[in-house]
């Protein structure tokens, strides 16, 4: 598995999430969702494409590959569990919850996250 950067794994959660959204992914809009400058988006991209998770359409459209996809979804899912399972135990709202999962998420260990997933299971 290519070694990812926090920020790497940033922009494919945050491709993933806009195409589940609004069907294309531009630049701008992964800059917007991130709160990046547009530079900062396209050096980002140019690694993620080096590193085939992401592909650029002639037009400009940000798509995730098939590894992509699935680096973001791990991701993702992760962001979704931490965000649930921070809201129930400590009863915070949705949004300080998914603050803090986003700074969880790229750290926690997996064998973490199964016991997180059981205990989700068993007290939902």
């Amino acid at each position: 598995m290519v070694e990812l950067h926090e920020s790497g794994e940033d922009y494919l959660e945050a491709i993933l999430r806009l195409q589940k959204e609004n069907g294309g992914v531009r630049s701008v809009d992964v800059a917007k969702k991130l709160g990046v400058s547009k530079p900062s988006v396209s050096r980002a991209m140019s690694i993620l494409t080096e590193n085939g998770f992401v592909k650029v359409s002639p037009v400009g459209a940000l798509e995730l590959t098939e590894k992509g996809l699935a680096r973001a979804a791990e991701v993702y899912s992760r962001h979704v569990l931490l965000t649930a399972f921070l809201k129930k135990i400590t009863g915070v709202s949705e949004e300080q919850a998914e603050e803090n999962a986003c700074k969880i998420e790229h750290d926690i260990d997996e064998d973490v996250k199964r016991g997180i997933e059981r205990w989700m299971k068993e007290n939902a």
